[in-house]
């Protein structure tokens, strides 16, 4: 393939599909909302839609057992161990009510947090996988530091009241952002009951356990979360939501009307964010060929790609199509050929295999073809 690669650059007004839309009379003002501490996050962003002391610590209660089940969960991955219960993982508060002797695996003991935010599951899993609940401990600190979270430090597994252990609204957010990456925590949290299976003297015993989580029911876009009180945390709150194809994360700190606040939010989150489809399969791109007595090859898309994106960009995404001049036959259906590059304001936000629609056979050019392609490499360089 000719080395030199000329890019045509077509900045337009993408009008593509998949975009979130409201009218202008449904952007409203920031929501006034009662919680002490709060952020409204896009993970595909990175960017912070709304903030009310963000970066002040502060309790956080049980919205600690995202962090406790998404270790848990992970090392479920590599080994579901069973764990036996005992008095060391007994604790006050809520429970799924677990006693002395029952055998249960890791993967169980995860649904009793994220459902009924179970404190004896969180003592019973950080034993099992720290040795203990402070080397458990050194394992959500290390996690954290791993994740960015730069203002937290965890001291219990399960939340409970303790010095020196806290976090932040947007500490939180970049942990659930973490946790909903992975499939098994993205299912438990965004479901609305589970069935967890244990042995004690009698056998294997099955129960249902219903998920605290009333957003799930409240808001028709809520995909999960977690909910957390103590009388000096107040209520803590972390959510996520997706609408559209824009997934947005809310958390609020001592926030009395947690439910509403969240609901507030994600409408304000979902008229500044659009999602763009960036759909180049139906390109139609002519490439010339040598080495075959067909002149050229159409050229397509293999697949199309997403952005999240402000709202108030959509229109000013730069598509840049780069291809070489020509390429030698013989040319394979699917085979690469070339890409679509989106930018914004520079920056490459997506980019779009170009491949070859067809087989191109390669066959002996005789002079004159080969004179029509000096010509038309003359042509390029004069």
């Amino acid at each position: 393939m000719y080395k030199k690669v000329v890019s045509f650059i077509l900045v337009s007004i993408v009008m593509l599909s998949g975009f979130v839309i409201r009218p202008a009379s449904a952007v409203n003002d920031k929501p006034n909302i009662s919680a002490t501490a709060a952020v409204l996050y896009c993970p595909d962003t990175g960017e912070v839609l709304f903030e009310k002391n963000k970066d002040q610590k502060r309790l956080i209660a049980s919205i600690t057992k995202i962090m406790t089940t998404i270790i848990t969960l992970e090392q479920a991955e590599v080994d579901n161990k069973e764990v036996t219960f005992g008095p060391s993982m007994y604790a006050e508060g809520s429970s799924m009510y677990l006693k002395d002797g029952n055998i249960i695996r890791l993967s169980e003991l995860a649904k009793g947090m994220m459902m009924v935010s179970g404190n004896d599951a969180a003592n019973a899993a950080a034993i099992a996988i720290g040795g203990s609940k402070e080397g458990f401990a050194k394992l959500m600190n290390d996690k954290a530091k791993q994740i960015g979270m730069k203002n937290s430090h965890f001291v219990t597994p399960s939340g409970l009241d303790a010095d020196e252990h806290y976090s932040t609204a947007y500490d939180m957010a970049l942990l659930m952002a973490y946790a909903m990456e992975n499939e098994k925590f993205a299912e438990l949290t965004g479901s609305k009951s589970q069935t967890y299976t244990l042995k004690d003297e009698t056998g294997e015993v099955s129960s249902t356990i219903y998920n605290q989580n009333k957003l799930l029911k409240m808001y028709d876009y809520c995909i999960g979360g977690k909910t957390g009180y103590t009388i000096s945390a107040g209520r803590t709150l972390v959510s996520c939501a997706e609408k559209n194809g824009v997934r947005l994360i809310a958390v609020t700190l001592e926030d009395r009307d947690d439910w509403n606040d969240h609901i507030n939010l994600y409408e304000y989150g979902f008229s500044l964010i659009s999602s763009v489809e960036l759909d180049d399969t139906d390109e139609n791109i002519s490439l010339k060929v040598v080495g075959s007595n067909i002149d050229s090859v159409n050229v397509t898309s293999r697949e199309n790609s997403k952005v999240v994106i402000s709202a108030s960009d959509k229109n000013k995404i730069e598509r840049i199509i780069e291809l070489p001049n020509f390429v030698y036959a013989p040319i394979k259906s699917g085979e690469s050929v070339g890409k679509v590059i989106y930018k914004l304001y520079g920056e490459v936000i997506a980019e779009n295999e170009l491949i070859a629609t067809e087989n191109i056979e390669y066959l002996f050019v005789n002079s004159s073809q080969i004179d029509k392609v000096k010509d038309f490499i003359s042509g390029i360089f004069s």
